[in-house]
């Protein structure tokens, strides 16, 4: 066991927090932390990591345990470029590395009779280098920050002038390659993308520590966790599995609660019938046999009532009224701005489609669903709304939100037929009740404005919603809310999100932003992963060849739905036959090169393993020119496989 709480206790004011929890969590074992937004998770980790004191109970860690934590914010400052913040964790390697070139350097100045001492030291230092992984340093911090969202052009960048969200994905660059027993992770997905996403996803799977982490990303829970820690109203219960089956348990323990709790419902009221009726018999025996009935019921220890099953937040999209068949028509739509965006989108939307937009951060879908709403224009291209088309938008900046209002005042002014209970009511069912309902919407939180915003839409009454991340900052039950509102709704949506459970669930299609064009898939999340691959290395051979030098998203659905059409196929098969063909030479080309790589990264590792073993030997290490020719050897194999690692990095992807 790495961790153990045992009954720790927490409480704000009359507001409880944690109720005498507990938990442990084994060595190699990853376990997410989860509960509603306010439940106490950050509480916790904070807790763990001794930043916030328990009122009761005790956090133990085994002996000798390093602890890592990420917290939501980290305000990182210094000067230092992305680079040079990520590899302070790596000190102890660089500062071995340069020791070693000291003492190459000072070899052929050091007098015969202590060499021998100088050479001991170097074998031994050199060897522990080596076990440190010391030769692959640079290649893991590069490897690390790319896969982490940031180009190469990015890593001299200073910290200070980076975003709050760039610097937390720096301190969680600085936390994996610290690598401790025990990594703490508050949210680690808000700022990454779906392919920095999945690179995490993959690095933690690997990772040998231990992880608990904090997330409401339920697709990175169900691959990363074995376990779920569940925080509801400060009782805290350990579900064994991943997310999915840690819902379904907890489905099963409320359904079994609601009906133990009902079963003695039942019980109690037919007792108290029971002593009713012996009490209106006015008989002193029949009265005594009430009393002794009273005085058993009393001692019975009342089950609580199980909450209600997503009582924390009331949402129902409606259309008031039915749109024409085309809702949204765009064609040869470009946009730049230091650089090239997208180039000739056309995008064609019906009637009860649910689009999700996806890609990676920076290639532009925020902007091209302002330009589809008109807050910004195209370099060119048009933008076509079909017959009584009414928008809904939900900006994840909520800078349609007007910071000096408050509350009651931001739903009073944009539906000005509503009367104050009605105002009211909407508020409650978005969890504003009371004087909160007068907080100014400058002083919200993130989530609290994303539930403001959707309360605005609730109200809308569009029937073509444009939703720009619409579940950051929410919890997974609001998620869930969030999510059978949508599939219920009648209208039209098109959507940005990085959460996949929530695109698997809602999407109908998929337009996947990528390499300045879009391409399309005919169905949800899981959909896209199965077609991904197939789709991305058939249309890119075909990319030149477009019109625009790109591929329009009505082309790329188009083929991709037509796979299910046999005399499409065919035909598609036949125009493409010798780009597939172009395409298997590339991809043989790279395989061809992926093994020259590997033979001679595993030659050069042989030499320098020979060159280590003979610098170990008397008559070698005596010998100064000897030494410093096989030094000088192998820094170069060093510099080389530097190279070679990052060159097949690249090509394994």
């Amino acid at each position: 066991m790495i961790l153990d709480c045992h009954n720790i206790s927490k409480s704000f004011g009359t507001d409880v927090i944690l109720r005498e929890a507990s938990f442990h969590i084994q060595e190699h074992e990853k376990a997410a932390l989860v509960g509603i937004n306010g439940a106490g998770k950050t509480t916790f980790l904070r807790i763990i990591m001794g930043l916030e004191r328990a009122d009761e109970g005790e956090v133990t860690f085994a002996k000798g345990t390093s602890v890592g934590y990420l917290a939501q914010m980290n305000m990182l400052s210094g000067g230092l470029s992305i680079y040079d913040e990520v590899a302070q964790v790596m000190q102890p390697v660089i500062d071995m590395e340069n020791s070693l070139r000291e003492m190459e350097d000072r070899m052929n100045l050091t007098p015969p009779d202590e060499i021998d001492e100088l050479m001991e030291r170097y074998h031994q230092t050199q060897t522990h280098f080596e076990q440190m992984g010391g030769y692959a340093w640079k290649s893991e911090i590069s490897g690390v920050l790319r896969g982490l969202g940031f180009s190469d052009d990015e890593f001299g960048k200073p910290v200070d002038s980076l975003s709050g969200g760039q610097k937390t994905r720096v301190a969680l660059g600085k936390l994996l390659l610290s690598s401790p027993d025990l990594m703490l992770l508050d949210e680690p997905t808000n700022h990454l993308d779906l392919n920095s996403i999945e690179w995490l996803e993959n690095y933690l799977l690997n990772y040998r520590g231990a992880v608990l982490v904090v997330a409401h990303d339920r697709y990175f829970l169900n691959r990363i966790v074995s376990k779920v820690i569940e925080i509801d109203r400060g009782h805290v219960t350990s579900f064994a599995g991943d997310y999915s089956a840690y819902s379904e348990k907890k489905k099963q323990l409320r359904q079994a609660q609601l009906r133990a709790w009902q079963n003695q419902q039942d019980q109690i009221r037919h007792q108290e019938e029971v002593i009713a009726r012996l009490k209106s018999f006015n008989r002193e025996k029949s009265i005594r046999r009430a009393e002794s009935r009273e005085k058993m019921l009393d001692r019975i220890e009342r089950l609580e009532k199980p909450s209600e099953e997503r009582s924390d937040m009331h949402l129902k999209l409606d259309a008031r009224v039915e749109s024409g068949r085309d809702v949204l028509s765009a064609s040869n739509l470009s946009k730049s701005f230091e650089y090239p965006l997208f180039e000739n989108l056309d995008i064609e939307i019906k009637r009860g489609e649910r689009v999700a937009l996806i890609g990676n951060n920076g290639t532009g879908k925020s902007t091209l669903l302002k330009i589809l709403i008109g807050q910004m224009d195209a370099d060119s291209g048009s933008v076509t709304l079909g017959t009584n088309v009414h928008i809904g938008y939900y900006d994840q900046e909520h800078q349609i939100l007007h910071p000096d209002k408050n509350l009651f005042q931001e739903l009073q002014d944009a539906y000005p037929s509503l009367n104050n209970t009605q105002i009211r009511d909407t508020l409650a069912a978005f969890l504003f009740t009371g004087e909160e309902v007068f907080k100014l919407v400058r002083d919200l939180s993130g989530g609290e404005r994303g539930r403001l915003s959707l309360a605005k839409l609730m109200l809308s009454g569009a029937n073509f919603l444009i939703l720009d991340e619409p579940t950051n900052h929410l919890d997974i039950l609001s998620k869930e809310i969030l999510e059978d509102a949508i599939c219920a709704y009648s209208g039209t949506v098109l959507c940005v999100s990085h959460d996949r459970w929530f695109i698997n669930r809602t999407a109908t299609r998929i337009l996947d932003l990528t390499g300045q064009t879009l391409i399309g898939y005919a169905g949800n999340y899981d959909y896209y992963l199965e077609k991904h691959d197939e789709l991305t290395q058939r249309f890119a051979s075909s990319k030149t060849h477009s019109s625009g030098g790109v591929i329009s998203s009505s082309n790329a659905s188009h083929l991709t739905m037509a796979q299910s059409s046999s005399s499409d196929t065919a035909s598609a098969g036949r125009t493409d036959w010798k780009k597939q063909k172009q395409q298997q030479a590339m991809i043989r080309k790279k395989e061809a090169r992926l093994r020259e790589t590997e033979d001679e990264i595993a030659s050069l590792e042989e030499r320098g393993s020979i060159i280590d073993d003979q610098l170990s030997r008397e008559e070698i290490f005596t010998d100064i020119g000897k030494v410093t020719e096989l030094t000088t050897e192998k820094a170069d194999i060093e510099k080389r496989l530097e190279a070679l690692y990052d060159e097949w990095a690249s090509l394994a992807e």
